[in-house]
């Protein structure tokens, strides 16, 4: 039973709840981001400008051995699109956040000679 309330505890402790809540939301949010450059940033910007270029062939590329360096030059281009799309996004929603308001500062305790005055004058009482 020793094992089975050890498990208990590591699974109902806050950092593994935090890891699985964060696994599913990156989950769910790398489809979005998936579909947004999917769907809508390729289609808008890269396609007029792969068409141009004579490019759009990229991922037949091959050589006799057999290995598909096209396949892999057309992720690498898919992985930088997605990278910096995910750093515009993070980038929009710090820059939503409010900024916290600096903490007011401390008021400036008495100094040393007004607390000597202040025990000179119980002491005199």
């Amino acid at each position: 039973m020793g094992m089975v309330s050890e498990f208990k505890d590591f699974i109902a402790k806050g950092n593994a709840m935090d890891l699985a809540v964060g696994v599913i939301i990156g989950g769910a949010f790398g489809a979005i981001v998936t579909s947004l450059v999917s769907d809508v940033i390729t289609p808008a910007l890269l396609n007029p400008a792969l068409k141009a270029a004579h490019v759009e062939d990229l991922a037949g590329l091959k050589t006799e051995g057999g290995i598909l360096y096209g396949k892999f030059l057309a992720a690498v281009i898919s992985f930088l699109v997605i990278a910096f799309v995910i750093f515009l996004m993070v980038k929009g929603i710090n820059g939503m956040k409010k900024k916290e308001e600096a903490a007011p500062a401390a008021p400036a305790g008495p100094t040393q000679e007004q607390l000597l005055a202040e025990i000179r004058d119980l002491l005199k009482k």
